[in-house]
């Protein structure tokens, strides 16, 4: 799924000046409704890229074929832990969460100011503890510590817009 960030597209962009009054972005993000929102893992603002970005100015990323064996290697891992109940951490139901997502004290704390203060859903709880378990995969970490938790609430960028 993609969106804009307001009516005209430029309210983030940083050569570009938005034309939007505060009310027009409030009732253009006011129609992607919270439950929905919720049942979404990933909340990622992609900037414009630049000509030089776009061209390929001579530097490679990872490839596909690197991509994919990471991929592979995090599902591997979280196959075995789930003992085939669930695929991926992304398919856990809520009880599973609770048992396989398990914070590392100071994670446990950020995590509990962010819903404090960010106002998150419990599904959204739920959903920032199943990427934060991935990211912790992906880091080969047993437990799911602070940097895995503030990374996974980076990703849910339209739980904390503020206009």
């Amino acid at each position: 799924m993609a969106t804009r960030p307001c009516p005209c597209g430029y309210r983030t962009d940083p050569k570009k000046q938005c034309r939007c009054s505060i009310g027009a972005i409030q009732r253009y993000t006011g129609r992607i409704s919270g439950p929905l929102l919720d049942r979404i893992d990933l909340h990622v603002e992609i900037p414009a890229l630049s000509y030089d970005k776009i061209a390929g100015s001579g530097k490679s990323g990872t490839t596909s074929a690197e991509v994919r064996e990471t991929v592979q290697r995090v599902r591997d891992v979280q196959r075995a832990r789930y003992g085939g109940a669930f695929s991926c951490s992304a398919h856990l139901d809520a009880a599973a969460t609770r048992e396989f997502c398990v914070l590392a004290p100071g994670a446990e704390t950020l995590l509990q100011n962010a819903i404090d203060r960010l106002g998150f859903s419990a599904r959204a709880y739920d959903r920032v503890l199943r990427v934060a378990r991935t990211l912790a995969d992906l880091g080969d970490a047993e437990k799911i510590e602070e940097r895995h938790v503030a990374e996974a609430i980076q990703y849910r960028n339209l739980d904390r817009q503020i206009l």
